[in-house]
């Protein structure tokens, strides 16, 4: 089965491009969907605003979910400050460190976007003695806004308020050596290679063995994104979602990472197992692991009471929820296993 890298590249470079913090994805979302179309697909969205396609299988007795996020770290507006400035509120876990000079985009109520910077509200050296060692948290980081501004009843005056979501600028590069760094791959890598092995396998002309329904969820950085919309025919759910690198870890930017255990507890040994026989079998270049501060979609179906084996793979990616990298190769090699998992018989 050929898998094509350049198509799951460009649409994680256009997912990236497309701001979508949890709680605001209706424009991925919408992207997400003119993909789906392409692919001769239809699709339906549930109440939670989150994507679902379902390919019909030779047996629609039994049925799999496979599901990857297009929501991302983000924030909201949570104080519109006396000097001009706006207070942030965070969407997602990640820290204040991780964005402290980042490029943002506010989006108003009324659909008007804005640009600006995320700074330490003692950010000058020349002016602060603390500068370096004052804590960064929401109390002490703000949104400077490029424009004239100088009060609180200027920013209202454009319709800047409490609530209103801001966006991190991805800065996404691919370069010559096959790395691709970006804000958001968290799970936006995911996404690309869900749809790369969808159309791998629909290029082959080949039929799944079960009905599939791929799930873009659109809440999971807040912990409720695929825990419904599960069919009472389904036995298999596969998360696909970033492999956490760090000191400790077996994982690699070149790797499709093989989930064993997360905080949310051990995932289906059995299924588990089928996945790395699977990647043994194709010669898929794969780690394993364990992500000790890490929650999945799948989980989250668990916890909703959703009766399934589940399963979690995904990219290597270095610097989680902060400046994030991955390589082509991790990519290829994720979109390999989900789609030699999409052919492939239940677990046993």
């Amino acid at each position: 089965m050929n898998t094509n890298t350049q198509y799951v590249i460009d649409m994680l470079v256009n997912l990236v491009n497309i701001p979508s913090p949890s709680g605001n994805t209706e424009r991925v979302i919408s992207y997400v969907g003119e993909e789906v179309s392409k692919l001769g697909l239809s699709y339906k969205l549930n109440n939670k605003g989150a994507l679902i396609v379902t390919v019909p299988g030779r047996d629609d007795s039994i049925h799999r979910v496979l599901t990857a996020h297009v929501d991302t770290l983000g924030a909201m507006v949570k104080e519109v400050k006396p000097n001009g400035r706006l207070k942030l509120s965070l969407i997602g876990g990640f820290t204040f460190n991780s964005i402290e000079g980042e490029y943002c985009e506010i989006e108003t109520s009324a659909g008007d976007l804005f640009t600006g910077t995320i700074l330490s509200t003692n950010a000058s050296v020349h002016v602060y003695k603390d500068a370096r060692s004052i804590e960064r948290n929401e109390d002490t980081m703000e949104v400077r806004v490029d424009a004239v501004v100088k009060n609180a009843e200027d920013l209202k005056k454009l319709g800047i308020d409490v609530g209103d979501f801001v966006s991190f600028k991805p800065r996404c590069e691919v370069t010559d050596t096959g790395f691709i760094k970006t804000r958001h791959l968290d799970d936006k890598a995911s996404v690309a290679c869900m749809f790369g092995a969808l159309k791998a396998v629909l290029d082959s002309g080949e039929q799944l063995p079960y009905t599939t329904h791929f799930l873009v969820s659109n809440n999971e950085e807040i912990g409720y994104g695929a825990n419904s919309n599960i069919t009472e025919e389904t036995v298999e759910m596969l998360a696909i979602d970033m492999g956490a690198i760090g000191r400790g870890q077996t994982t690699d930017e070149y790797c499709v990472s093989i989930c064993a255990k997360d905080s949310g507890g051990p995932y289906n040994y059995a299924l588990r197992k089928h996945l790395v026989e699977l990647a043994k079998k194709n010669n898929i270049y794969y780690q394993v692991d364990l992500y000790p501060y890490y929650g999945s979609d799948a989980t989250a179906a668990l916890r909703a009471g959703v009766d399934v084996r589940h399963g979690l793979i995904g990219p290597g990616i270095d610097a989680s929820h902060a400046n994030e990298r991955t390589h082509t190769d991790a990519l290829e090699n994720s979109v390999k296993l989900i789609a030699a998992y999409l052919t492939s018989e239940l677990c046993k």
